[in-house]
């Protein structure tokens, strides 16, 4: 059977270059393993079930802090109802995303494994299919922690954790990057006792240090617990695991829920080879263009390698998209990329970032502002937030702020980035008092402050 396209995995990437696909009038072929699985990693075991639980988890902290105004508050979480929420929320989106509803639109799709046979053929369920181009969109999974003793004991990953039907007393998460920390003040939100055990000597190793220990003490300040510069060497029973610092020396943390977040591995189980698709380091390998080493096959989202986001996806679809329709081609740059850390506060970082700054022998300043005298940030109690915004040329090249809603108190620094609008008109913007998001021109303000020179001043004094 022939098609202009065939797509295999449908997650983000691969639904996004599937639907758009069909839409244009191709004849497009949509594969994954089973029905449950399409929607991908973020809605069945990633971004929506964990920011549902984090919407949940918030809602708790925030009954606990109300306590303080002379509300009582009784009773524990019902984790049972917390997923059954979960779940609901789900459904939801699963109503336009499974095979079902893809068929309807006219799209082909197949469920079961997909194997490459031949450079031009992929085999599903004993069937051979073909087609102009292959998308490779098939995601990646959680990196198994190995480690003696686990045989003892049921190893939770994110895409596990949602199965849990009892809140655990004592949680200890291996793996301090967002996963893993996200999770782990949920659960501690929830009322669980979480202890991170982190190799590094600090969590969040992609964040600005300053950005991340902002987040650190607002984490001990609600109870969670780090053990940096550790890693766990085996496990003892069912209910123990054994600790070793840099030093060497060992301590034994109990839990009744152990979650493992290690990082992420991208699922390469399709006879490559037989495709003639090269890869290196469990990394499949492509150009700019995202093209594979068979010239006709192209990656998205994960399985490109790289930044491991749903939006990452997003954006992989709609360059190799523009490649397929237009003479102009584009490649991959992530000089104007984002991401958002759904802790409280969250962490939202876009652009270039000063290590790669100084890499790259860029003039840069260096803007710094915290919200301690921020009016809105007073009355919010989010004073120990901070923002950092790199400046070039009085152009925002990248930057990273912890706070309240950062995700969204960020947007417009990285659209002024994107389009490369000068700081002036952010600081020309009118912005109503006392909106949080202030704070930007704020910055901006004390920006310009510091450019107004002796010259300058005297200049100012004789023109009024």
């Amino acid at each position: 059977m022939t098609h202009d396209v065939i797509v295999i995995g449908a997650g983000s990437g691969g639904l996004n270059m599937a639907v758009f696909m069909n839409k244009v009038g191709l004849k497009v072929m949509l594969i994954d393993t089973k029905d449950e699985h399409i929607g991908g990693d973020c809605l069945n075991h990633g971004c929506i079930p964990s920011k549902a639980l984090i919407h949940v988890a918030r809602q708790v902290h925030a009954g606990q802090q109300a306590q303080a105004f002379g509300v009582k508050q009784t009773g524990k979480v019902d984790l049972k109802k917390v997923m059954a929420y979960i779940k609901s929320k789900q459904d939801v989106i699963r109503k336009h995303e499974n095979a079902s509803y893809f068929k309807k639109q006219g799209i082909d799709v197949v469920l079961g494994k997909a194997r490459f046979s031949s450079p031009k053929h992929v085999s599903v369920n004993g069937k051979e299919y073909t087609a102009k181009r292959i998308i490779l969109a098939t995601g990646s999974g959680p990196r198994p922690l190995k480690l003696p003793g686990m045989e003892n004991i049921k190893v939770e990953t994110n895409e596990t954790i949602f199965g849990l039907e009892k809140l655990p007393k004592n949680m200890v998460v291996i793996g301090g990057g967002p996963i893993g920390v996200e999770l782990g003040q949920a659960f501690q939100n929830l009322g669980s006792n979480v202890t991170v055990i982190q190799r590094g000597a600090t969590f969040l190793p992609k964040e600005d240090p300053e950005v991340a220990r902002v987040l650190q003490h607002h984490l001990e300040n609600e109870g969670m617990k780090f053990c940096f510069d550790c890693e766990p060497t085996r496990f003892v029973g069912k209910n123990k695991v054994v600790v070793r610092d840099k030093r060497g020396k060992e301590r034994t943390l109990t839990f009744d829920t152990v979650l493992a977040s290690i990082g992420r591995q991208i699922n390469l189980d399709m006879d490559l080879d037989k495709a003639g698709i090269q890869t290196e380091e469990h990394k499949i390998i492509v150009n700019g263009y995202l093209q594979t080493t068979n010239k006709r096959v192209f990656t998205v989202g994960d399985a490109a390698g790289g930044m491991m986001f749903t939006h990452a996806a997003e954006v992989h679809a709609g360059i190799v998209l523009n490649n397929f329709f237009s003479p102009l081609k584009k490649k991959v740059n992530n000089d104007y990329f984002s991401w958002v850390t759904y802790t409280s506060p969250e962490i939202a970082t876009f652009g270039l970032q000063e290590k790669e700054i100084k890499n790259r022998k860029i003039p840069y300043e260096k803007r710094v502002i915290d919200f301690k005298d921020d009016d809105r940030a007073i009355v919010d109690e989010t004073t120990h937030a901070k923002l950092i915004v790199y400046i070039s040329k009085d152009l925002i090249i990248g930057g990273t702020m912890v706070a309240k809603n950062a995700g969204e108190l960020f947007q417009e620094l990285s659209l002024a980035m994107t389009a490369k609008v000068k700081v002036k008109n952010i600081f020309n913007k009118v912005y109503p008092y006392p909106t949080a998001s202030r704070i930007n021109k704020r910055l901006i303000t004390e920006y310009f402050s510091e450019k107004l020179t002796t010259g300058n001043k005297k200049l100012l004094r004789w023109l009024y």
